[in-house]
This record gives structure tokens, sequence and C-alpha cells, in this order.
């Protein structure tokens, strides 16, 4: 598919407008300033006109224009993510995880942002540090991790004009990303519930819904899934990933599967979308491919929808993945599936129903990965369920990488894996463990995959378990794996109010950044190809993110400008925010690219002043009538860099 970025005349119609508006303002008062009315003023004539303010006018395309930054000057420790707004105070709030506190900007003057304080959190509770943030109307709210991070959290309220406590609730726990309602009357928030890092404390997921009617004294009722419990096995049927470990029950050793962790455990909330009327809303369940739908007044999660698998073997959808060769080579892999697991979504509404955006970031469960003790086989450690293609199969099976990369739950289940030969023989797999060139580190050798999919089950899902020769054994102790599921699908996805698929980007992002259109800095003077799929932190490598999750789309945001809805998506390894038209769900139109990483070849941890923006983590936002420039904005914070960038969005009429 051929990607263009649109161009047009750079007058704009707002500005037109203005100067009209202008134009007959003057001409009605004339000359003089004067607020007073004269006693024999006529009065106004009842029957004249009514002159309705005019609708803001409807761009063909837009793009982004950087206009400035803020740099904390730290590097690789998340001083800036995610970014909200106060219209008000032109006040920008950024979450600085490296501190654990909230830093405040000035934008008064966008050209020239300012810090100018700081909300910090550890009077609400010992060793808290700030999550997430949300902007309403004046009020700010603020996520609050607790310490350890297994423990309930808290949700905070300032007033955003002086940064005035003003309350706080207690929530569910690692509370993270937070949203307002449209009416400003409520805010929702998902707490995570992520295990320990030896996964021996599993806190429930759930979400929380705060009524702040009255600010000071707000309000908490919980919507959790605990009456999913017993749903388990239809769940899972229907493609909802459960599979975290019950550390709590004793393992029966190396005699097949180990004990899963309730459904409530298992599903760990990350990121909230809101419908307009402030009735439903949708919360990603990043690990569990799949999105949880709430009735926001009844305070329940009424379904849980699972998004499905990616074919990466079809046209259109396939991917580069390999990071040994510098030839980008992005095609169709049969056999190889993707696990959407968007991060961010956002809702918006199109011909009268409601979509939901996802950036399809793709995160794997990996705790418990500096335990040796997990790599030699003790399950208490942790879990861990990513590994390379090319040690998940091989004729030697899984001891071989004992005290290496096995990971505990996989060396228990089994004593090795091989490939289907039906299914991989175009890559060189043949009959009796013979996995071929497929594991290969120019084919899919290198690539991440995830062992708790893809091999073949009895009807109750059980392993069906084979011989090493390939054949159906029960005595047997090896895999078959006929699909491999890779992490997140490198794109972003529209989706109905019920979870089905309405349209995918496919493999676009990678073609893009793999062609002579896309360019790379502020100036767009660097071809992108030259660094397709670098590494966020390290100097600019070629392809060295090709075999995890490439580019990574990881945040989402929605703007409306005249009738149009654009979407912006940040991609966290590459960096940069794609832009796209998603006025038509079903048939987005893409837009612009860019990346403010201004140097490629200088190491960022010893010359981040001069590297620019890198890791891009939380969008937002600015309508004209909110911004200090009179024109649209987009916030960005960029984890990596830990700077936040302004962005102005030119709109082509």
């Amino acid at each position: 598919m051929a990607l263009s970025i649109q161009g047009g005349n750079k007058r704009t119609a707002a500005s037109v407008l203005v100067m009209t508006v202008l134009a007959l303002a003057l001409t009605a008062c004339g000359s003089d300033s004067s607020t007073t009315t004269a006693v024999n003023t006529p009065k106004p004539n009842n029957d004249s006109p009514v002159v309705e303010p005019q609708p803001e006018p409807t761009p063909r395309s837009i793009s982004l224009k950087h206009v400035s930054r803020y740099a904390t000057g730290v590097f690789e420790q998340s001083a800036a993510e995610i970014t909200a707004f106060d219209a008000q105070s032109k006040r920008v709030f950024t979450v600085n995880a490296q501190k654990g506190t909230l830093d405040i900007l000035d934008l008064t003057d966008a050209a020239a942002p300012t810090h100018i304080g700081e909300i910090e959190v550890s009077g609400i509770a010992v060793g808290a540090t700030v999550n997430s943030v949300a902007v309403h109307d004046g009020i700010v709210a603020v996520a609050i991790e607790s310490s350890p991070k297994t423990a309930p959290g808290y949700v905070a309220f300032y007033q955003a004009a002086d940064s005035r406590y003003l309350s706080h609730v207690q929530v569910g726990a690692l509370p993270d990303m937070l949203v307002f309602t449209p009416d400003g009357k409520k805010v929702l928030v998902a707490n995570e519930g992520e295990p320990s890092d030896d996964y021996q404390i599993d806190p429930e997921g759930s979400i929380s819904i705060i009524d702040i009617s009255k600010v000071m004294a707000p309000t908490v009722r919980t919507a959790d899934f605990t009456a999913f419990n017993d749903q388990r096995a239809a769940l899972v049927a229907s493609g909802v990933r459960l599979f975290g470990p019950d550390q709590t029950k004793k393992h029966p050793g190396r005699v097949g599967d180990y004990p899963r962790a309730s459904v409530a455990q298992d599903l760990e909330p990350e990121y909230i979308a809101i419908s307009s009327d402030g009735k439903l809303a949708w919360v990603s369940l990043q690990e569990n491919n799949a999105l949880a739908k709430v009735d926001i007044d009844a305070a329940k999660v009424i379904d849980i929808l699972p998004l499905g698998f990616k074919d990466h073997g079809l046209d259109g959808q396939g991917l580069d993945v390999t990071d040994e060769t510098k030839q980008i080579d992005i095609r169709p892999w049969v056999g190889l599936h993707g696990m959407y697991m968007p991060d961010a979504i956002a809702a918006y509404e199109a011909d009268g129903k409601t979509y939901v955006v996802s950036a399809n970031e793709g995160d794997a469960r990996a705790w418990g990965e500096g335990n040796v003790a997990y790599f030699e086989g003790d399950l208490s450690q942790g879990f861990v369920e990513e590994i390379r293609l090319k040690h998940l199969v091989h004729k030697d099976g899984f001891a071989r990488r004992l005290g290496d990369d096995m990971p505990a739950h996989l060396y228990a289940l089994a004593d090795g894996a091989m490939l289907d030969p039906n299914v991989f023989a175009y890559c060189g797999a043949k009959p009796g463990n013979k996995p071929g060139d497929c594991r290969a580190d120019e084919q899919l050798g290198r690539l991440k995959v995830s062992w708790t999919l893809g091999y073949k089950t009895k009807p109750d899902g059980t392993p069906l378990y084979h011989d090493v020769t390939g054949k159906e054994n029960p005595t047997g102790r090896w895999l078959m794996y006929d699909k491999l599921y890779a992490f997140g699908a490198r794109s972003f996805a529209i989706w109905d109010q019920d979870g089905a698929l309405v349209w995918d980007s496919g493999d676009q992002f990678e073609q893009f950044l793999s062609s002579d259109q896309c360019k790379l800095r502020a100036e767009r003077d660097l071809l992108c190809a030259d660094f397709f799929n670098s590494q966020h932190s390290a100097v600019g490598q070629l392809k060295n993110r090709s075999d995890d999750k490439g580019p990574e789309p990881e945040g989402v945001e929605l703007g409306r400008l005249g009738d149009k809805t654009f979407a912006f998506i940040g991609l966290e390894r590459m960096g940069g925010v794609m832009v796209y038209d998603i006025t038509n769900p079903k048939q987005p139109v893409f837009q612009d690219y860019l990346n403010t990483r201004q140097n490629w070849e200088l190491n960022p941890e010893t010359e981040l002043a001069q590297v620019g923006d890198l890791g891009p983590e939380g969008l937002k936002f600015v309508p004209a009538k909110d911004s200090p420039t009179g024109q649209p904005l987009l916030i960005v914070g960029f984890e990596v860099s830990g700077t936040t960038s302004i962005f102005e969005i030119e709109q082509q009429f």
C-alpha cells in the first residue's frame, strides 16, 4: 500500500475567519472605546438577524511541527512519562517517575516551557510515587503507587492553578492510567494489580470509579473481575489469555501443567477509554489480549472481549523478524501470529457509533528475570513467558538451556518442543523433530515468542504430548507447535464497541519507516530506513528491535479538528509520532510522521542534551480554543530522554 503525506495551502481558514471577525468587531465599535451607553441610544432591533458562531473549519490534512521542549536532563529513568494540560492556567503536568513526582510546566509561552514546581505525594503514603495524571476543568487527578506496589494505591486531587491539595481516596493495587468522564463528575482508574517480582503476591486487577461531584469528599466504587472466576474455561476458549501461575499452590513437579491464578488475579487493567455519553468504558487488558467493557453507573464489568490474533502469514501483515541481517525484509511468515496486546486505547464516535482505537504494543510477562534460581528450575522465583524461537525448538530439548534462559515453568511442562512440519516446511522444518532453517538467525530463530500458546492441546486445553520422533504419544514429553505467537502487532487498530476488529494498519508502520518517503529529525532530512527499528536508548542501530516488537506502538491520542478525527500514535522504540485521519473508521488515511530524535550517531547516555526526544510515552491533544498559541497542539512526554515536547498541528485547507 502506497503511503503519501498530503500537502496543501498552509494559509489556514482559521486565520481568515479570525480576521473577518475582528473586522466586524471594529466596524461595530467604530473608534469609540467607551463602554458607556448614551441615554438616547436606540434599542437594538429585535428583528435583526442573529449572527451564529462559525464552526471550526475542517482541514484537508494535517502535519506536525516541533515547537519546543523542556528537558530534565535525566536519561532512561522515566523522568517524563504521561502528560496532561490545564487550559485555564496554561500548565502542563508531566509524570516524573524518576523523582516519583509530578512536574509542573508553565506553557504560557509555548516556545519556552518553564518548570515552575512539582507535586509530590510522599505525604499520602510512605514511599508513594506518581504513576499517571489527568486534568479536567482545573482539577488534577493523580494516580499514586504504594510501596510495595502490590499494596492498595491512591488517587489524589489537586487544584491546577496553584497545586493546592484537595483530597485523596484509596483504590486498588498499582493504579495507573486514569481518566475523567466527559462531564467531569467521575474519575476512572485502572488498577493493574501486577504481581511481585517472584510472583508470590498477585493482587486482583480492578477499575475504581471515583465520584468527585464533591471533590473535597470523593467516594469510590470498584468494578472487579471476581464474577468471572468461574468462567475461566469459556474465556480461554474465546481467546482471552489466562496463564499466570498461582504460586501459593505447590507445583507437583515435572509432571505437566502448573497451577493457574484466578481470573481476577490474572486480568491486569492497563488503559481506559470512555464513551462520549460517559456511560460505558473499555479497559485494555494488555497481557490478556482483551478488553473489559464496563458499565460506569453500575460500577460493573459487563463483558470481557478477546481481541483475537493477527495472521502474520498474510500479505500486508508481514514483519521484519531478525536483528542479525542489515537487509530490511518485511514479509509474511506462515504460522506466525501477533497478539495485539494494546497498551493505550481511546474512544470516539463516527456515524453515531462508538469505536475504540488501540496502540498494539505487546507486553510479555517477565517476572523474576534477574533471579538465577528461576532459570535453574525453581518455579517459586518468578514467571517468564518469552523465549527466542531457536531456544524453544531444538533437537536436544530444554535441559541444555537450564541456568541460561530456560523458564522454569516451561521446563516443568515438557522436555522439549518442535515445529509442525505441515505448517513450517516452507522455512525448513521436517518430520522427526527437525526444525531446520526455521530456527536460523536469518529466519525466525531470533524472534521472541510466547511459549504459553501455539502447541497442540487436548480438548481440555492440556498439552497433547509427542515423543522425540514427533509422533503423538501420551507417554512423551515434547510439545508440538503448529502456531507461533509474537508480542504485539506492530500496528494500531480500530475496534467496534463489542471488540470486533474494524481496521488494522497491517504492516504500514514498518513499510513506511523503510521507505524513501520517511525522514527523521525536526528538519526531516535523515532517511528513516538507515535507522529502521532502532532502539530508543542506544546509538542508532539498524534493526536491533526487529526480533522483539519492531517500532513498538505504545501511546495513542485522538483529536477533533472541524468535522474530522485524527489519531496520534507514539512509537516507543523507533520513536516519533504517526498521524492518521480516522474519521472513517473503515478507511483511515495516513497524514504524517515526525521523529524529533535529532542525533542518531551520539550515545544518548553521555550526550543526552544533543540527542533530542527518545521513547514517546504519553500524548495529549490541545484544541485551538484551549491553546496558548491559538493553534492546536500535541504535548508528548518522552520517557527515555526525560523531555516534554510541544508540537504544533499544522492544518492544510
